[in-house]
């Protein structure tokens, strides 16, 4: 099983790589607080169809250059 993330595109600057935004809560493991955590990953898009602030979703694939290790699996939401 490969990994899906949902996320939001933060950056479309590079050719035929999207920035994803990921934000996830996660509880604190004494006070029971949640707190927010953020990561960024990078993707593959071939046909540069995500726009900055797009909601995609991604799965993991090989690595695919030296921070790569994801690829656009469809576009969920359009940017308003």
């Amino acid at each position: 099983m490969r990994k899906e993330r949902t996320g939001i595109v933060v950056s479309t600057k590079m050719d035929k790589t999207i920035v994803v935004g990921i934000q996830r809560q996660i509880r604190h493991p004494i006070y029971g607080k949640f707190i927010k955590k953020s990561s960024r990953l990078f993707a593959h898009d071939e046909q540069e169809q995500a726009n900055e602030g797009d909601t995609v979703r991604i799965i993991e694939v090989r690595p695919l250059s030296k921070k790569k290790r994801w690829r656009l699996l469809e576009i969920v939401a359009r940017a308003k």
